[in-house]
Order: C-alpha cells, then structure tokens, then sequence
C-alpha cells in the first residue's frame, strides 16, 4: 500500500504547483486590467472631459488642469509602493494584492459618483483629486506584488512567459477602457458631460468582482513560505533592501524611464490630436485601440524571447526603437495623415514598447533576493514612475511655449528610451539564474 501512494504523491505534486502558477498568472491579467481600465478611463475622461466637467472656468488652461490631475496620482505611487513592499515582503503576496484590487475599485467607482464643478464649486476638483491620489496609492503596489507572486510560483525558463500575463491584462484594460469611451463619445454633449462619462468608471465594479474571486484562491509561494518560516525575512525589509539592493533601486529607477512612451502617446498623443490638431476623437480612439489589440498579440512572444535569449537585448531593442518611432507617430499626427498615425503607433506601441512592457516585471523581479522582492521593484518603480506620470502635463506646457509644436513630445520620449536603455544595460542578466540565487550576490 505504501509504495503505492508515494509514487501517486510526488506525481501529483508538479501539477498542484504549475496550478498556483497559472492561478497567479491570471490573478495578476485580471488585477492589472481593472488597474489598468481604471486608470486609461481616466486618462481619457482628462483628455477629452475632465476640464469642462471639473475646471469649467479655466478657460484654455482646463486641459492643462486636468491632465495635472491625471499625473497627481504618481505622486501617490511612490507611498503605495513602500506600503505594499513592507507588507508584501513581511506577512506575504497574497494580502497586498487583495488591497490593492478593493482600493483601486472603490475609488473608481467613486470617480463616477462625483458631482461637477457646476455643482458644488471647488470642492468638486478637490475629491477629484483625492480619488485620483488614492488610485495611485493602490497602483503602487501592484504590479511588484503580482509579479513578485507569479515569478515565485513559475516554472524555471518561463518565468518571462508567466509574468507577461500581467501586462497583456494591461492591454486588455486599455482596449476595454478605450471601447468604453468610443461607444459613449457618440453621445450629445449635454448627456456625455451630465452623465455619460460616469459609466466606464461605474463599469470597473465587474473587473473587480472576477479579481477577487481568483485572487482568494491564491497561495503565497514556497520560497517565500519557507523563508518566513525560518525566519529569514526581515522586520524593516526596506532598510534591509536599502542596505544589499541599493544599487538596483537606483537602476530600475532609470530604467522605468521606458513607461513614459505609454502615456504620452496614446494619453498625450490623444489630447493633441483631439485639441490642438482637430482629429476626430472617435479616429484617435480606434488608433489606440489597434495598437494595443496588437501589442496583446506580441508580447507573450517577446517575454518568450526574453526566457530564450535573455532580458537585456530584447528591452534595449525595444526602447531604441521606441526613442526613433515616436517622431514618425507625432509628425503624421500634426499631417493629419491617419495611415501614418496607425504605422506610428504599431511601432511606438505594438512593437518597442511591448519588447520593454512584456520583460521589465520579470526583470525587474530578479534583480533582488526573495526577502525584499516587492520593496526593491515597488520602490524603484514607482520613484521612475514620477516621470511618467506627469510626462503629458509637462509637454503639453512646452508645446504651448513653442506654438503648439509636436517636436517637444517626441524628444522628451526619446531621451526617456535612451536612458531606459543605458540602465538597462548596466544590469545583470537574470534570464537563466535559477529561482533561490537570484539577488544573493547582494545580499
């Protein structure tokens, strides 16, 4: 009976792990595409909505205003980031990732709930940005606590692979808040600015449901289990992370440099198009829209070149090209040139940027040891982030102070891929370091 049951046990046992791995897999597409929805419908509503709504007698600096409470919430970013790294790293994945999906719903949600400008004054921009600030909160911590998660529990080679999940759950929330806001732009005025804009925000709640049912089955990863077990991590995890990582924080600070090309062409980008150049919005929408129904395609094939070939190349690529398309996408954007404007985003999005979006949480990852995994990418992250998140405030005041010129967009994209990819290339290769020893020559 014995040598029975002991064959059928450790046969049994791959299985239930492979299971974990694609349960973390899908817990983080669903968490980053509810993040990632919530986030895009507000880029957009800020593009296309925000400043009549909430800054009514701005006049012209309205747009300004509202693409400023679209980057308030980086600054948010940061804190959420060492909250959830302390927590992520002390008492386990799982937990923050469940915060991090409620917080992010409820303040959504409450987004839609605001009453305008006209309504009760000032008061309105002000919990606008509240919401928007605790939406950032949340992002903080997710996408280092999901990849933390999904790289503990993967299989040794296609940890690039499982992780890409994640992001193509950043797509999928890009294309449905894009869809969203395409279906009610038809709407007259009147009803779009009354009510309109308050059903992609009100539609989240569905997102988060389907999270929170996945992520409650989840099951914090053995490398971690065993180490808290034996007491190895850290009481301070970020002073520890400050004391051995130092260095990687500061290189994936730069390194997330390579995030400002997705908001400023398709956030930026559509704001110019719509405002300054007089695009249909509907047009501009489709164009995102595709580009990112393409980016979904590729980069689960460039996480996999990456498990194959190594991270490295496969990033710097992707953010030469980034530096170098981005001129082609803004130029055929002032020519009104709508072939062009698609050729322009298959390459700035489908292609650089889904080489660098698909590898950098991995990579990311295994810069650092398993006690201060989610610190060291949630801080080093969320401090690049800054950049990023105010990337469309900054250049929409250069381009006001050069005429409304393109120019200044695609130089700032430019030099944020170069430096992206000095960074990049001053790191280790991790692609083939098996799980236990990666970040153990800094500790």
């Amino acid at each position: 009976m014995t040598t029975r049951v002991l064959p059928n046990t450790t046969s049994e046992k791959p299985p239930k792990v492979v299971n974990q791995a694609k349960r973390a897999s899908l817990a983080g597409f669903f968490g980053a595409t509810l993040e990632y929805y919530d986030m895009y419908i507000y880029a957009s509503a800020a593009a296309l909505v925000f400043g009549r709504i909430f800054f009514p007698e701005s006049g012209a600096a309205g747009l300004l205003l509202a693409l400023a409470t679209y980057g308030v919430a980086y600054l948010a970013r940061p804190l959420g980031g060492f909250v959830a790294g302390h927590f992520g790293d002390r008492f386990g994945r799982r937990n923050v990732l469940v915060a991090t999906l409620l917080v992010m719903g409820v303040a959504t949600f409450l987004i839609g709930c605001l009453p305008s400008f006209s309504a009760i004054g000032i008061a309105a921009p002000i919990l606008l940005v509240l919401l928007r600030l605790l939406q950032g909160f949340s992002v903080g911590g997710e996408a280092s606590g999901s990849a933390a998660l999904t790289l503990e529990h993967a299989p040794e080679g296609r940890r690039g692979l499982y992780i890409s999940w994640m992001l193509n759950g950043i797509w999928v929330g890009y294309i449905a808040a894009s869809f969203a806001f395409l279906a009610i732009a038809t709407m007259p005025q009147d009803q779009l600015l009354a009510w309109g804009w308050r059903i992609p925000f009100w539609s989240s709640a569905v997102i988060v449901v389907f999270g929170l049912i996945i992520r409650r089955t989840l099951q914090d990863p053995e490398i971690y289990v065993e180490e808290k077990a034996n007491d190895e991590i850290p009481k301070a995890p970020i002073k520890e992370l400050l004391r051995t990582h130092t260095s990687d924080v500061v290189r994936v600070i730069f390194a997330t440099f390579l995030i400002v090309i997705s908001t400023v062409v398709p956030v930026y980008g559509l704001a110019y198009a719509t405002n300054i150049v007089g695009i249909p919005a509907s047009t501009m929408l489709w164009v995102v829209i595709v580009g990112y129904v393409v980016a979904l395609v590729l980069q689960p094939l460039f996480a996999l070149l990456s498990d194959l070939y190594g991270r490295k190349p496969v990033m710097i690529i992707g953010n030469i090209g980034g530096a170098l398309s981005v001129w082609l996408f803004f130029w055929a954007v002032s020519e009104q040139n709508i072939g062009l404007i698609y050729v322009g985003i298959l390459l700035t999005i489908s292609l650089s940027f889904s080489a660098t979006n698909a590898i950098y949480p991995v990579f990311f990852s295994e810069m650092f040891n398993v006690k201060v995994r989610v610190s060291g990418m949630a801080i080093g992250l969320q401090l690049g982030i800054v950049v990023t998140g105010f990337s469309p405030t900054i250049i929409t005041a250069l381009a006001s102070a050069t005429g409304d010129s393109w120019w200044p967009a695609a130089t700032f994209v430019s030099v944020a891929c170069v430096i992206s990819a000095i960074a990049i290339a001053t790191a280790r290769e991790t692609y083939r370091v098996p799980l236990e020893d990666l970040g153990r020559s800094m500790a």
